[in-house]
């Protein structure tokens, strides 16, 4: 099994294969690596660099599959039946578990990616079409999903199909009042001050809470903390983060 780091408080993840560029620098910093597998991002190169830098530093692997459409980043909403979408996760899965088996390495969980996520989090129906592909691919996979207030109702899918969850909170996203991502075509759906930034994970550490883009505040499960890779910010944040937990 992968080495793994010390245990916080939460866990930071971060997406990663996407082309950005930073790769490299981010890895010695996170706990969690959510890599592209081809359908937003990613090719077997980057797959490839990745499971290598994930290898040599310690850190758990999750395949990061969402719609197939490059040229939007996978951020469009894609109207796919359960079958056509089961069948492009299952292959985006398939390609980075099998370059990581040539590692030695096993895939941990699997995050949805962009406009899939938050689709996931909208429709059951699709929620439960990705939880059944996950327990179809590998029963050991856990699926990670965005923590909100109705995480019991996830619970109650996932049960059906013995999928453990991981919730996962955003430290680089404002959220809406009922507690989804502020979308990011709205201006202040991505925050970028490390310092205020900080400053809002260390008091959620404190509370519990984490505030809404209004200030309602929002009580949430945290296992693990994301920060976006193509955020212009993201290695000064992540690095504040480091320290901060």
């Amino acid at each position: 099994m992968l080495p793994m780091k010390k245990q916080n408080t939460l866990r930071l993840n971060c997406d990663l294969g996407e082309g950005v560029g930073n790769d490299a620098a981010i890895y010695p910093l996170i706990d969690q690596a959510n890599i592209a597998c081809g359908g937003h991002a990613g090719s077997e190169q980057t797959m490839e660099e990745n499971i290598r830098l994930a290898k040599s530093h310690g850190v758990e692997i999750g395949a990061h599959p969402g719609y197939p459409d490059p040229e939007n980043f996978g951020r469009i909403s894609i109207s796919m039946n359960s079958e056509a979408l089961a069948q492009t996760v299952r292959e985006q899965i398939g390609r980075l578990e099998t370059i990581a088996h040539t590692h030695g390495l096993k895939l941990g969980y699997v995050k949805p990616h962009g406009a899939l996520y938050n689709d996931m989090m909208r429709d059951e129906s699709i929620f439960e079409s990705i939880v059944r592909t996950v327990s179809q691919i590998d029963p050991r996979l856990e699926l990670m999903i965005l923590s909100s207030p109705r995480n019991e109702t996830y619970e109650t899918i996932a049960t059906r199909y013995d999928i453990p969850l991981r919730y996962e909170l955003f430290a680089d996203r404002n959220y809406t009042a009922e507690g989804h991502l502020v979308p990011r075509t709205e201006s202040y759906a991505l925050l970028h001050n490390p310092v205020q930034i900080v400053e809002r994970i260390r008091h959620y550490l404190d509370t519990g809470f984490l505030e809404a883009y209004n200030g309602i505040p929002l009580r949430l499960r945290g296992d693990s903390l994301c920060v976006h890779g193509d955020n212009p910010e993201a290695i000064a944040v992540i690095e504040a983060l480091r320290d901060a937990l």
